[in-house]
């Protein structure tokens, strides 16, 4: 199958009210490349709605920024503490309307589905997947490990055989 003629960029997020992963990945043929990366962070003190607001505001920035022609999206393990998984339901939630309101067509991966992308092994541990990210991309220094995950998503993606177009 022949390169694309230009490359194909997604925008992997790692969901969290108090750290929130990003990265965008760009992807042509079988290169992969970071375009950027990092950590959006809300203060303890921050009312609920407001993180919801910054995460969605810089997911925004970055979308600007880089044009990614999709976003993926890490889904979480069932929470035990229903409190937590509501907020985390309430982020993801924000995330999700961030990409629509930018015409992102999203992927929706569990924990397993991507350590078992980039490192063949669904039980791999966090330090297993930073590692393989790095590897991936060919960066020298390793990525924040909420960063790292957001890129694991991304590559998870550009990976899948068929990622969906972005919405017109």
């Amino acid at each position: 199958m022949p390169a694309p003629a230009a490359p194909v960029r997604c925008l992997g997020v790692d969901p969290g009210s108090l750290a929130c992963g990003f990265a965008v990945v760009s992807r042509w043929g079988s290169r992969l490349e970071l375009v950027e990366a990092g950590v959006i962070r809300s203060p303890r003190g921050a009312d609920f709605d407001q993180r919801i607001l910054g995460i969605h505001q810089k997911l925004s920035e970055v979308i600007a920024r880089t044009a990614p022609d999709f976003m993926a999206v890490e889904s979480p393990f069932v929470e035990k503490n229903a409190q937590s998984a509501l907020k985390l339901g309430q982020i993801r939630g924000g995330i999700l309307l961030t990409a629509g309101l930018h015409g992102l067509a999203v992927g929706d991966y569990n924990p397993m589905q991507v350590k078992k992308a980039v490192s063949g092994y669904g039980w791999a541990d966090k330090g297993q997947v930073g590692r393989m990210v790095m590897t991936l991309l060919s960066l020298k220094e390793p990525l924040p490990a909420d960063a790292a995950d957001a890129a694991a998503v991304a590559i998870g993606h550009l990976m899948a055989a068929r990622p969906r177009p972005a919405y017109s």
